[in-house]
């Protein structure tokens, strides 16, 4: 599943996009998948909690893929 995700700013931290986007219910449990390996961005693992995201990248966890505005 596909979905998209304006963000405001400059850049929006990988663990505040993974709560905000729904994909994680919780802080903590965007922080606990992160830091297991199961998120990726631009096609590759990141295990940066706080991991910049910007307009124009792709964050992929669990078959959804967020593509960031």
């Amino acid at each position: 599943m596909e979905d998209r995700f304006k963000i405001t700013g400059e850049y929006i931290e990988m663990n505040k996009l993974l709560k905000a986007s729904g994909l994680c219910d919780t802080g903590g449990m965007a922080k606990a998948v992160i830091e297991e390996g199961l998120v990726e961005v631009d096609g590759s693992v990141e295990m940066r909690v706080r991991r910049k995201i910007r307009p124009g990248q792709q964050v992929a966890f669990q078959g959804h893929v967020i593509h960031v505005e």
